[in-house]
């Protein structure tokens, strides 16, 4: 069997798949403003809606800013398809105009290394209503939007770039403090990853793709409820277990997402009441990335 400090690994897998994403910098003049603007512009998931999610990647000093002023780099994903184009123009311009435009002191400089990008005088500054300008700040082409507040400033072109969505971990707990615990330390610890975000944070409600309800998109994964488990035949709830946190992670690239996957794991199985470690997936329905829990610790360990 399988074991990390003493913890089971179930031998299995996550899927994860193709996606887009963009990565850029927030900054803002006090942290209080800063924090609004990172949670209200990268909050509720929602590609499975075929729109778009996003995460705070990490915290990052004055010194590592292009104005000089505290950040964070933030990240927003899109499913990979035809017309991936359209839908992250539209979801980066909503994102950024209600959650980052709308906070004042903020301004948006891009992050990802990428020839490919976007040009957000379109989707962002033309909230100025043709009254925007175009100039030269801290060595980048930036748009300066005219507000109430007095400005907003934005980089002209952000980069996107071809990432891997949906590695995840399981932790099966003995309690809900045990469950809170593993998955707040599983994403404390991964902001110290460049280059992935957990779109979820602690995620209490894993899904499935079959539903009785396609109308209103995924629900619940019943087999790993644990209220049901004595009201179902087919539960896959270990006895004694109370509690099943998901930390969903996407990565820049698949090296990045397989380490922090064993981070999330290694953390994981150092919490009291962790009784076992899995992942999510969907009998490869889902995703063409099968990234096995046994290689990855493995590789890392």
């Amino acid at each position: 069997m399988l074991e990390l400090n003493g913890v089971e690994v179930e031998d299995t897998y996550c899927e994860a798949f193709e996606g887009i994403y963009s990565r850029f910098i927030i900054t803002a003049k006090h942290r209080w403003l800063l924090e609004k603007a990172a949670v209200a512009s990268t909050s509720l998931p929602s590609t499975v809606f075929g729109e778009s999610e996003g995460g705070i990647e990490s915290w990052i000093s004055p010194e590592e800013t292009p104005d000089g002023r505290t950040g964070v780099i933030a990240q927003v994903w899109v499913a990979k398809s035809k017309k991936f184009m359209d839908v992250l123009m539209r979801e980066m311009g909503k994102r950024i105009r209600q959650g980052i435009l709308v906070v004042p002191t903020t301004r948006v400089f891009n992050a990802t290394e990428s020839d490919n990008y976007i040009d957000t005088e379109l989707n962002v500054g033309r909230c100025g209503d043709a009254y925007e300008w175009e100039e030269e700040r801290w060595d980048r082409k930036v748009i300066v939007v005219p507000i109430m507040f007095g400005e907003f400033v934005i980089e002209r072109y952000i980069g996107y770039a071809d990432g891997i969505a949906g590695g995840n971990v399981w932790y099966f707990c003995e309690r809900e403090d045990s469950a809170l615990e593993a998955g707040e330390a599983a994403v404390e610890a991964l902001k110290s990853i460049t280059g992935v975000i957990t779109s979820f944070d602690i995620c209490s409600a894993g899904s499935k793709i079959e539903t009785k309800y396609p109308e209103i998109g995924p629900t619940t994964n019943h087999y790993f409820c644990p209220l049901l488990k004595n009201k179902i035949k087919d539960s896959k709830v270990p006895e004694g277990v109370k509690s099943i946190p998901e930390v969903v992670i996407n990565g820049v690239n698949l090296d990045v997402l397989k380490k922090a996957m064993y981070v999330a794991m290694k953390v994981g199985s150092k919490i009291d009441g962790v009784v076992k470690i899995s992942a999510g997936n969907y009998g490869g329905k889902l995703g063409r990335h099968r990234l096995y829990l046994k290689d990855i610790i493995e590789e890392f360990d």
